[in-house]
């Protein structure tokens, strides 16, 4: 198995199919749930992100892939994909191999 990991609050990880209608659905999706510019109470303590760590909650921050003869078992329409809700500081993804 693979751990792949978003590390840091305000990015995600998910799996779904790579085309591009859903894409773009699944961001209207996450940002009909978690807008950008509203009053969030987070924004008190001097940031400006409160929709970026919710919508982080709505698609996950880290997914466990299954690993067969050295390769993802992904559908055959699965991506692996990283969401990137605010661009304001650096991040990075972790890969941790489990039971090898």
């Amino acid at each position: 198995m693979i751990l792949v990991s978003a590390m840091h609050i305000t990015a995600g990880i998910y799996v779904n199919d790579w085309e591009s209608g859903l894409i773009k659905d699944i961001d209207a999706w996450v940002e009909e749930l978690a807008p950008a510019n509203l009053d969030y109470h987070h924004h008190q303590t001097g940031e400006d992100n409160g929709d970026a760590h919710l919508k982080r909650m709505l698609i996950g921050h880290q997914v466990v892939i299954p690993v067969t003869e050295g390769k993802l078992d992904l559908g055959p329409w699965e991506q692996i994909f990283y969401a990137e809700f605010d661009g304001q500081r650096k991040k990075r993804v972790i890969l941790k191999a489990i039971g090898f």
